[in-house]
Formats: C-alpha cells, sequence, structure tokens
C-alpha cells in the first residue's frame, strides 16, 4: 500500500475530509476494504486506522463478522504503527473484502452529522492527555480493542464502543486535543462494563 508516517501532521485533519474520500471510492462501484483505507492511508497511520473504527460505528456493524474484520484492522495498523514501519501492509485476504455501495453510502451518510459537528468541536486543549507517557497508552490501547472486537461481536453496541474508543484517540493524537482522549477512555470503560453485565445476567439466570 502507499507510504504512511506517523498520522500527526502540523494542520489538523477533518474527519469529514476521510468520509469524502471514501464516499469517492465507492462511486459507480462496491469498493473494497483496500479501496477505502487507500484513499486515506497517504495521511498517515492514524487516519488509516480511522476508517475501520468510523466503518465499526456506523449502521455496517450490524454485518455478521464485520465488526471482526473491522478490529483486526484496527489491531494490525495499530501495532504497525507503534513499530515504526513507514509502509502500512495488510493481509490480501482484508484488502479484498467488499463492501456493499448500496450499504456503505447511507451509513457514511449517518455519520456525516456527528462527524461534521466533531470537526467543529475540535482545538487544542487538556495537552496532558495527548502528551508522553499518555500519548503512548493512546497509541496502544486500540490493538487489545481491535483484538476484543471478534469476541465481543454478538454483544450489541460492544463492537461500535470500542470502535469509537479507536476513533476518539487517533482524533485526540492528530488534532492535540486531550479531551478527545478522554472520551476514549470513557468509551473503553463502557465497553468494558458490557460483557461484564452479561455474564452478570447470566449468572444470575443460573442461580
Amino acid at each position: 500500500m502507499a507510504a504512511a508516517t506517523d498520522g500527526t501532521p502540523g494542520s489538523p485533519i477533518r474527519i469529514g475530509e476521510i468520509l469524502d474520500r471514501m464516499e469517492a471510492a465507492a462511486e459507480g462501484r462496491d469498493p473494497s476494504v483496500g479501496d477505502l483505507i487507500s484513499a486515506s492511508d497517504d495521511m498517515g497511520f492514524l487516519t488509516a486506522m480511522m476508517v475501520p473504527a468510523l466503518l465499526v460505528v456506523s449502521p455496517l456493524s450490524g454485518i455478521p463478522l464485520f465488526s471482526s474484520l473491522c478490529g483486526i484492522t484496527i489491531a494490525i495498523i495499530a501495532s504497525q504503527m507503534l513499530l515504526g514501519r513507514k509502509h502500512l501492509w495488510l493481509p490480501g485476504a482484508i484488502l479484498r473484502r467488499r463492501v456493499k455501495s448500496s450499504r456503505l453510502k447511507p451509513s457514511l451518510a449517518w455519520l456525516r452529522r456527528g462527524v461534521n459537528w466533531l470537526d467543529s468541536k475540535t482545538r487544542r486543549r487538556l495537552w496532558l492527555f495527548v502528551a508522553p507517557p499518555v500519548s503512548l497508552v493512546l497509541r496502544v490501547l486500540p490493538i487489545p480493542a481491535g483484538l476484543a472486537m471478534p469476541f465481543l461481536e454478538a454483544l450489541p453496541f460492544s463492537s461500535s464502543l470500542l470502535g469509537a474508543s479507536v476513533l476518539c484517540f487517533s482524533v485526540a493524537l492528530l488534532s492535540r486535543d486531550g479531551l478527545f482522549a478522554v472520551a476514549g477512555f470513557v468509551f473503553v470503560g463502557v465497553a468494558a462494563t458490557v460483557p461484564l453485565f452479561v455474564l452478570r445476567q447470566i449468572a444470575e439466570f443460573a442461580a
């Protein structure tokens, strides 16, 4: 795939621009996951990671195994970013997986309003949450979050909550906005309570 950097540019990247590129990749065809990621990976690893995070937050997460695919993709991208690779690599099986344009475009439109709101609120603040050592934590957490998605797919909202956390961490690092880092930690905490709640309900039922 195209060269990618750590993804901390001098000027903030709009999430809406990523949606624009994904919509362009879906114009007139059913794009592959590779098409969607390639549309943004020249903007950096963080931006490339935001593509599967956005997809798993969207209504597309209701497609069986789609959240698992996005989670594995997030973990692979985050791992390579952490290792300092200059070029993004993804398995061909992931890159070739196609998403129906008829389902992708409505999902991106569903995301648009919230994304536009996020873009309008992003600014530099709470710098302690995007400075070392916390910034390293923000780069590490997407790996376990992504790997957990295949195991949590059967639990409603859990994968989307983890996807939202990855999205927040990426936005925080790209825009130096520590408030999004805090929001990401909150999403991780809430996602962790979902399986605990389910296990508690099962234990009470069994009792």
